[in-house]
Formats: structure tokens, C-alpha cells, sequence
């Protein structure tokens, strides 16, 4: 079953399809290079005791934010080459829970290579989840210079939390299905960091965005009594659906459903994102979503922003065992 959003109105309740893009900072970001925004948690990380920046017990969140910046933007180019060339090489990966095919690109595995050996190479000590399946046999060498952008510098202070704490999740291109079929405004590649399993910074990168500016605050939402349907897109273009992002691309929403089994890696950044903003992402029962473990989240997921997010809960229809099918 297709993810579903809802938007409320006077009227009642309707179902819709959405999802969006990001990266995850303090309640406030900003769009590096105009193709996507940043955020980060200001609340402390639970964990031991801090090690040296740097060393094999412990990781400092600044940097793994810049090293997540820098993958889902060089995953991105990967993915824009293949789909400008036309070279695709689509194949079928396998088929979901409910039974639609689930395609594999080069622009997935070229994409997943270059993030992921990015990130294992800066941090060799942390657990990393990906969507696609690493060779073992291919060591690619890959550097970090260890720069951390000026926007980045400003707005967050060093922070180290306990190696063993820290799970990456990569989602190397969201919405493959829709970049088969040439609809590039809905994909995305995304990078999630959870510590004990919160997620506390997203990336999400939209790789054919013509947007280029800077987001200076998170607008509220108004409501209407029209329904709003987006048919397409992956998980992060619908959470982004729920911002106001100055991006002409960019479908809004109010509320975003998905009412089926769905895999961690497409739902990590957003949640981090919507987190930071004041906003929530939960299971359909209300519960928080734990990124560790499971790649998959059974339960199903309602996301909100400056909404009341238990009331939305109260009023949905009995959705969560169709969750778990």
C-alpha cells in the first residue's frame, strides 16, 4: 500500500500521499548551496563518558553532521550523472510487504558506494545501516579533509557522545520508482545519525533542485478546507511537504500518514528533522520510533507539525493493524 497524508478541515478527515527533505538543526537552518537545509538537536546525548574528538570511543556530532552533509551531496551527484545519462541499468530488487516491485538503479548502488565508504572511512568505529548491500570485496578509498562548513561552524558548538551509542542510517535514493520514470522533483538521498537510538541530525538532499536560497525561520501552517493529494514521492519529500520550503517544486501538506510496514532509512532523517523543528513523527499508536535494531518500523507512522499531534492520533480510524501486514 502507497504511503497516505491526511490534511483536517472543518469537514472532517481525508486520506493523501506525501513526504519531504532536509537536514536537522536547534529549532532554526538554512539551505547549503540552496539544495537542502540542516538541523541538529540541542538536547544532550545520554552515553558514558566523553573520549578525546576524535578517537575510537567517541564521535563529535559536529563533524559527523558536516561528513553527513557532504555524502548525501556526493550520493547526489551520482545519482543525478546516471539518470542525465540515461543509464539506469533498472532491474527489480525483490517486492514489498504488499507486493509491488521494488526496483534497484545504478543510481542506487553508485549513490549507496559513494555515501557510504565516505562515511565508514570518518568514522570506522560507528554502525552503518544502508538500504543497498556494500561488497565486501570493494574497498574504495575515500578521504575527509576534516572541513566543516561555515554554516555549520555557527550554528553548532562540538559535542562528543560514546561511538558505540551512534547508528547511521543511509537511504541512498528515496523515490526510486519515480526516478525510473524521470519524475526527479520527488527524489532524494538522505543520511539519519540516531544516538541510543534518537534521531538527532538528518540530512535530506534533494539532488535535481533548482532552489537556491536560505530558509530563515519555519513558517506556520494555515489550513484550508480543500484536500490536498500528492501521489508521489518518497519519504523525504513528504516530511518536507509539511514545511514551508522555497522550493517551486515542493508540494505542502498538512499531515503525513503511512499506514504500512516501512524501513527505517526512509523515515530516520525526516523524523530528526521534524523532531528538531518543534514537530513529531510516531508510530500510529503514538509511540516513539527507535533506530536501533530492526532496519524495519511495524508499526506504521503519523507525522505533524504545530499541530496537536495525540489529538490527530485520537481521530485516526483503527489503521495500525494494517501496519504490521
Amino acid at each position: 500500500m502507497a504511503p497516505m497524508g491526511i490534511r483536517l478541515s472543518p469537514l472532517g478527515m481525508a486520506v493523501f500521499c506525501l513526504l519531504g527533505l532536509g537536514v536537522l538543526y536547534h529549532l532554526y537552518s538554512g539551505f547549503l548551496a540552496g539544495r537542502f537545509a540542516f538541523f541538529m538537536l540541542s538536547e544532550p546525548a545520554a552515553g558514558g563518558p566523553e573520549g578525546p574528538r576524535g578517537s575510537a570511543a567517541s564521535v563529535d556530532l559536529r563533524e559527523l553532521l558536516a561528513v553527513s552533509v557532504l555524502a548525501a551531496v556526493r550520493g547526489g551527484k551520482e545519482v543525478r550523472r546516471v539518470r542525465e545519462g540515461n543509464v539506469l541499468n533498472e532491474k527489480a530488487k525483490g517486492k514489498t510487504r504488499e507486493g509491488a516491485e521494488e526496483k534497484l538503479t545504478s543510481g542506487d548502488l553508485l549513490s549507496n558506494r559513494r555515501m557510504f565508504h565516505l562515511l565508514r572511512a570518518a568514522f570506522p568505529t560507528v554502525q552503518i545501516n544502508s538500504e543497498e548491500r556494500v561488497d565486501a570485496a570493494d574497498q574504495e578509498t575515500v578521504s575527509w579533509d576534516r572541513s566543516i562548513p561555515e554554516d555549520i561552524k555557527e550554528k553548532i558548538q562540538p559535542k562528543e557522545v560514546p561511538a558505540e551509542s551512534v547508528t547511521v542510517w543511509i537511504d541512498p535514493l528515496d523515490a526510486t520508482q519515480e526516478y525510473t520514470e524521470d519524475l526527479r522533483q520527488y527524489v532524494t538521498t538522505m543520511v539519519c545519525v540516531a544516538v541510543n537510538g534518537k534521531p538527532v541530525i538528518g540530512v535530506i538532499h534533494k539532488p535535481f533542485s533548482e532552489y537556491t536560497g536560505k530558509v530563515e525561520q519555519v513558517a506556520r501552517q494555515t489550513f484550508g478546507n480543500k484536500t490536498v493529494i500528492i501521489p508521489a514521492g518518497g519519504a523525504g519529500y513528504k516530511v518536507l511537504a509539511l514545511l514551508d520550503v522555497a522550493d517551486k517544486n515542493q508540494e505542502e501538506a498538512d499531515v503525513y500518514i503511512h499506514v504500512t510496514y516501512i524501513k527505517k532509512w526512509d523515515i530516520c532523517a525526516g523524523n530528526a528533522v521534524l523532531r528538531a523543528l518543534g514537530g513529531h513523527m510516531t508510530t500510529l499508536t503514538g509511540e516513539e520510533i527507535s533506530y536501533t535494531g530492526s532496519d524495519g518500523n511495524e508499526g506504521g507512522l503519523i507525522a505533524s507539525i504545530n499541530m496537536d499531534h495525540k489529538a490527530l492520533i485520537e481521530k485516526l480510524p483503527d489503521l495500525e493493524k494494517t501496519s504490521h501486514k
